[in-house]
């Protein structure tokens, strides 16, 4: 659908030269030889050589044949062919189309059209691979033999593996939050330059703990084949904070895990979940059971989601998701929460994602644009308040998400079913999406996830797309590793997000007399749970109270850069661990925000900074995952790059050598602005660009922050005629962000 079937046997056949397999994100160069079948094709008739849209494959190009991505066609009779490469000509996922049209002459049974991608006769490297591992990466080969634009897709395609390239860095992955003597897992892998888990470890390390840790190995070694190695049964005898190390033969420490932490047997824990990414079956790469396998041994994670496009997801398929919902999940080891997105048009309220309690439950489609059967038609819920109508009395909880398509939560929001909304994914930063939430009065937790497309929920690396954020982690409080937990604490707002880092953090406010406590929001009407004088965050406090205290309490694996405490849209402080005679000969130099709110959300901000009168010792890159995109000190004077964002920060420190001499100058096509050096302190220095949160920023750092876990109180005045909102935002230095959701206090 919605191709031709007519006589697809009879158009030809495709083959692709080599096979493979051949390293995630290398250059190579393969044939695609298209033979003609029994009808030929005729003269303007054409080809389309389509692959997934989720593929970050390098741009095809037909103009310089020097440069990297180029490609040729020739057919075997000499007819004159004309190519375009288009990222949408076809129908999703196979979007990323090669279209090669005969328009002069046509070509007859037998006659060949042979492609070269990645051409390399001329000079060129050949083509860029798509950067993540596939089993079977297709070209899929459509053909309009009789020039009537009417495309008949051929029965087999061949494929090529693409596989992980050799470990460019080690990491060591814990949960964060474990009872006094309960077990627990270590995850280890090596990773490619891309994210990719690489099966091309050949290493031995001695594994040390800052605390006792039962049951840790002496060593561990890592062989070809292994993706991963995962050491259960761990245990800690005694509170406090630990991590573990690997260490080369050499005594340097390799990785170093997250934070754990371990706390007294009463009370609950915590537990690591990606809620949103897609496979193969919608418009993701690899199957729905490799996206599962990945989540479980690959990311480490307690638990996964895995919310396809509802227009994608047939009767057949859903009922295979539900299968694998009942066969991956096992207590106290790993959760599958079955569910999907709800896809409508943002005119129609836009995505959200539903999750349910237990498997069986029925898909209210927001269409069936892309699903065949439509004997179901009468379960489609077209808008947002038909999807809320139909969700009540379903064991369900619903969170907005931005995406392609946006949810628009002004449109329509259910105070019941709705319980967060989405602050970040692969997709990039929406805290605007947050703010809308405030501005409504809704009262919703806030959660991160990857909306991964590459295969790789709980570690989705972006590549080299547009996709340009290392995706989400959403960090859940339960008593228990069940499903019926998770989702209690989903529905509690019990939980916490980043852009992808483990850190343990916990929120609370203490008042001075009693407060009534609300698992649902108080608007709906009913009773309140219990009385406390104590809440942590998600909770809703009915309160006449004047003055609450508001705790934090925060570990991360690297120093913390600043703390935003907020009420609501209000920001109350930025408190900043180091002080002004602290700060050193590091300057911050960062961009960020979006264009708008929908598809076209990326900012473009290529630029340069260059140094007059002082010179820039060395630089260090922020959230530069796309290592295709350039960050060069092309001199001691200027620094040059290329880069995107789309929603979050991107940008490097600099450590210059002398703080006070000089001036910077910024130059990208939305700001332009010369500093003088003496200026930029622990301040930000903001210089605005209009969309939603488009900034530079420049301050100035201290040579060293030891600070990686801190607490703070304070005492914070309550209003008594609106929601007090309390909720933090953490930016570590390595560039991931932290979000507590709110704890609300209503009068």
């Amino acid at each position: 659908m919605p191709l031709s079937t007519y006589l697809p046997e009879e158009m030809g056949s495709v083959a692709i030269a080599p096979l493979g397999p051949v390293e995630a994100g290398s250059f190579q160069s393969f044939f695609v030889i298209y033979t003609a079948g029994k009808f030929g094709i005729d003269d303007s008739g054409s080809l389309k050589i389509v692959h997934r849209f989720a593929s970050d494959l390098g741009r095809l190009q037909m103009d310089d044949p020097e440069g990297a991505n180029y490609v040729s066609a020739q057919a075997s009779n000499g007819a004159v062919l004309h190519m375009e490469y288009d990222l949408k000509r076809n129908f999703r996922p196979w979007d990323k189309t090669l279209y090669i049209k005969v328009v002069r002459g046509f070509l007859s049974e037998g006659d060949r059209i042979v492609i070269r991608i990645g051409d390399r006769r001329y000079g060129g490297p050949g083509v860029r691979m798509q950067t993540f591992q596939e089993k079977e990466f297709q070209f899929r080969v459509l053909v309009d033999a009789f020039a009537t634009y009417d495309y008949v897709e051929l029965p087999d395609t061949p494929s090529i593996e693409i596989t992980s390239g050799p470990p460019v860095i080690y990491k060591a992955v814990l949960p964060t939050l474990k009872r006094v003597g309960e077990t627990f897992l270590l995850g280890l892998k090596g990773e490619d330059r891309w994210g990719n888990p690489s099966a091309k470890c050949e290493d031995t390390f001695r594994v040390t703990s800052t605390r006792p840790v039962e049951n840790l190995p002496d060593e561990i070694s890592f062989y070809p084949g292994q993706a991963s190695v995962q050491i259960d049964g761990l245990r800690a005898e005694e509170e406090g904070d630990l991590c573990i190390d690997l260490v080369d033969m050499d005594g340097n420490v390799a990785a170093r895990s997250n934070p754990l932490r371990i706390v007294a047997k009463t009370g609950g824990v915590s537990f690591w979940a990606d809620l949103h990414g897609q496979s193969q079956e919608t418009i993701g790469t690899n199957n729905a059971r490799s996206y599962f396998s990945f989540a479980r041994d690959r990311a480490f994670l307690d638990a996964t989601v895995h919310q396809g496009n509802d227009f994608q997801i047939t009767s057949e398929f859903w009922d295979e998701l539900n299968s694998l919902s009942r066969e991956f999940t096992q207590d106290s080891r790993f959760i599958v929460i079955p569910g999907y997105e709800w896809s409508a048009n943002t005119c129609l309220g836009g995505d959200r994602n539903i999750l349910y309690a237990e498997e069986g439950r029925p898909i209210y489609r927001s269409s069936h644009a892309l699903v065949e059967d439509t004997r179901d038609l009468d379960q489609d819920a077209n808008s947002v308040e038909e999807l809320f109508d139909k969700l009540k009395g379903e064991d369900v909880m619903v969170f907005a998400h931005v995406g392609g398509r946006y949810a628009d939560i002004r449109r329509g929001h259910d105070r019941k079913l709705e319980r967060s909304v989405e602050v970040h994914s692969a997709w990039g930063t929406f805290e605007w999406l947050v703010e809308d939430a405030f501005e409504m009065g809704y009262r919703t937790g806030i959660l991160a996830t990857s909306d991964g497309h590459k295969g790789r929920p709980g570690a989705s690396h972006p590549g080299a797309t547009r996709f340009g954020a290392y995706g989400g982690l959403t960090c859940l409080f339960a008593d228990d590793l069940t499903r019926a937990d998770l989702m209690t604490a989903l529905k509690r707002r019990h939980h916490y997000c980043t852009t992808g880092c483990r850190a343990v953090l916990s929120t609370k406010v203490t008042l001075d007399r009693p407060a009534d406590r609300f698992d649902d929001d108080p608007a709906l009407g009913g009773p309140p749970d219990e009385q406390v004088t104590e809440a942590v965050m998600g909770d809703i406090l009915r309160t006449d109270a004047e003055i609450a205290t508001f705790e934090i309490d925060i570990h991360a694996a690297a120093p913390i850069e600043r703390i935003d405490i907020r009420d609501g849209l209000r920001l109350l402080e930025t408190w900043r661990p180091s002080e002004a005679e602290d700060m050193g000969r590091r300057i911050r130099v960062i961009w960020e925000g979006s264009e708008y709110r929908g598809r076209g959300r990326e900012t473009v901000w290529d630029g340069c900074a260059e140094l007059s009168g002082n010179t820039f010792a060395r630089i260090a890159p922020i959230n530069w995952y796309n290592i295709e995109k350039r960050l060069d000190l092309v001199s001691p004077q200027r620094v040059e790059w290329s880069s995107l964002t789309t929603g979050g920060f991107i940008g490097f420190d600099a450590w210059l050598d002398d703080m006070v001499m000089g001036w910077l100058r910024i130059d990208t096509p939305l700001v332009k602005k010369t500093i003088a050096v003496q200026d930029i302190g622990r301040e930000d220095i903001c210089l605005e660009a209009g969309g939603l949160g488009r900034r530079v920023r420049v301050y100035r750092l201290p040579e060293e922050n030891p600070h990686k876990r801190l607490k703070l109180a304070r005492k914070i005045p309550l209003s008594p005629d609106r929601d007090n909102a309390l909720y933090v935002r953490i930016t570590l230095e390595d560039g991931h962000v932290i979000w507590s959701s709110p704890i609300y206090l209503v009068p």
